[in-house]
């Protein structure tokens, strides 16, 4: 999977659901303080013909020469949606047509050409496979209940379902950031991260191992940053993390375990609503954690669970409505986490076969990430 933050990638659940419209309003409302590149991206299965959508069809798939090709748009009259994106104030508009099979290359021959850096706003089901973008949201009629093939083999992976009219849409746009981390889809949530373990089974401390050259902590507050309104670290040596530039909680009880770690960051968060994930998770699910922020109303807690039935307290929504019951836990002689859920409203949130979780416990874990990931 390729990593690129800088990418708000907008999907579409059908034909005319309005994703050039979102598009060409994020171009124009972030194109006054940056350069935003357009990117437009037809996938296609194979060149036999025959359109995808039926019939004879436009002719873009029986004219790719080649595994694909790159065409930048440079008239900004016409009525194609590349053009719509360059009078929108984009700086450069692409257009990529290429084999399904062949999205990978595809997208480093465009990325060779405009940067991997650059702030792009992509049109794309199929391209969310291959990337990992900062945002991606899937553009749906509101008054449709159907999804095309290509929104629903990517619909677990989106941040947001947007409803729309063809004009307007139910997405608030000043929620939507762009900062030096890449895009942004802001919760009213606190993000914690736990890093007060002592990483015995690591053998060394797995908050400062290194990830593209930076700490492991550091790769994956860059990745929460952009999408929560608060970044905490629950940790008891401050001075430690001061290059976070974040708040660093330390347990009111030193070394007890996580659920005093959580307590204590719950305590100080300045929101009710937060999620709470352990230091050696590289890759934050956003769009899971987002779907279970979704589901916390009326709970105090919404809890992963895995296929074998294990759960998944490190990397879960807290509401602090359940600070009460973690308080009266602190006495039980297990200080286990699952201990408080006897005494609050839980709601268990099934993962599915492909939403495991994935954190580096060992040595081993770590270098099969790193070998992997190709990363350092």
């Amino acid at each position: 999977m390729i990593s690129l933050p800088f990418m708000f990638m907008i999907g579409s659940a059908g034909r005319n659901a309005g994703k050039t419209e979102l598009a060409c309003a994020l171009i124009s409302r972030y194109a006054r303080d940056s350069e935003i590149v357009g990117v437009k991206v037809t996938a296609i299965e194979k060149l036999d013909g025959n359109c995808p959508r039926g019939g004879q069809g436009c002719g873009v798939c029986t004219s790719l020469e080649g595994d694909f090709c790159i065409t930048e748009e440079e008239d900004a009259s016409g009525g194609k949606d590349t053009a719509r994106m360059l009078r929108a104030g984009a700086s450069r508009v692409f257009w990529l047509r290429c084999l399904r099979s062949h999205l990978r290359e595809g997208l480093a021959a465009l990325l060779e050409r405009i940067g991997p850096d650059s702030a792009l706003v992509c049109e794309s089901n199929s391209l969310r496979k291959v990337v990992r973008p900062g945002v991606f949201v899937i553009v749906k009629d509101k008054d449709s209940h159907t999804f095309k093939e290509s929104a629903q083999n990517v619909l677990q992976s989106a941040d947001r379902i947007v409803l729309s009219d063809g004009k307007d849409f139910d997405l608030e746009m000043t929620r939507i950031v762009l900062s030096n981390h890449g895009w942004g889809l802001l919760e009213d949530a606190t993000a914690i991260i736990l890093a007060g373990g002592s990483s015995h089974r690591m053998g060394s401390d797995k908050a400062m191992l290194p990830i593209n050259g930076r700490p492991m902590i550091q790769h994956i507050a860059d990745q929460l940053a952009p999408h929560f309104e608060e970044l905490i670290v629950s940790a008891n040596d401050p001075q430690k993390f001061q290059f976070l530039d974040v708040p660093v909680i330390p347990d009111i009880q030193p070394n007890q375990g996580p659920l005093v770690g959580i307590f204590s960051s719950l305590l100080a968060s300045p929101r009710e609503t937060n999620i709470v994930l352990a230091c050696d998770i590289p890759e934050p699910n956003v769009p899971l954690l987002r779907k279970m922020i979704a589901l916390s109303d009326g709970y105090d807690a919404v809890i992963p669970k895995n296929t074998g039935g294990m759960i998944e307290p490190l990397f879960a929504v807290y509401n602090k409505s359940i600070l009460p019951a973690m308080r009266s836990s602190l006495g039980h002689p297990s200080r286990k986490v699952s201990e408080v859920f006897k005494h609050a409203r839980i709601r268990y949130y099934p993962l599915g076969q492909h939403l495991q979780l994935k954190n580096l416990n060992t040595i081993n874990d770590y270098e099969d990430y790193i070998g992997q990931n190709d990363i350092a």
